[in-house]
């Protein structure tokens, strides 16, 4: 497999956030908890590098081989 972890989690992150409620009704209502903590996740992911702890952590809570 190529891609590194954090691209991994970062899919399933955004794989999730539609599934859950990635319709502009659910965005519009913005108060799901659960879709504010995958985009806060995302966030985070996104602000680190690859070999960041952070990586594994949000790895291991969303169950990212």
């Amino acid at each position: 497999m190529t891609d590194s972890l954090k691209a991994r989690v970062r899919e399933k992150l955004l794989r999730q956030i539609a599934e859950d409620g990635g319709t502009a009704a659910d965005l519009a209502e913005a108060d799901d908890p659960r879709l504010i903590t995958l985009e806060s996740d995302l966030a985070t992911l996104d602000e680190v590098d690859d070999d960041d702890p952070i990586v594994d952590e949000l790895a291991t809570r969303y169950w990212v081989p």
